[in-house]
């Protein structure tokens, strides 16, 4: 979906008409907080999945070396 200036611009002259100039501000708030909610938790998922990625190789080398980290016994 490409947007030329000219379709931009009528957009733009359509929003202005229903919503007014007082409300535009506003709108333009709401939206950036949105954007920017979106682009945060879009950011979480992504690190969310590369730290499953890493765990899951991690525990991939320790079941090839028979090595098991989490359950070492301190004998005495």
């Amino acid at each position: 979906m490409n947007f030329g200036p000219w379709e931009l611009i009528i957009i733009l002259v359509i929003v202005l008409l229903i919503f007014g100039p007082k409300k535009l501000p506003e709108l333009a708030k709401g939206l950036g907080k949105g954007l920017r909610e979106f682009k945060k938790a879009a950011h979480d998922v992504k690190d969310e999945l590369e730290n499953a990625g890493d765990e899951e190789e991690e525990n991939q080398a320790e079941k090839s070396t028979g090595k098991d980290n989490r359950n070492t016994e301190k004998k005495g």
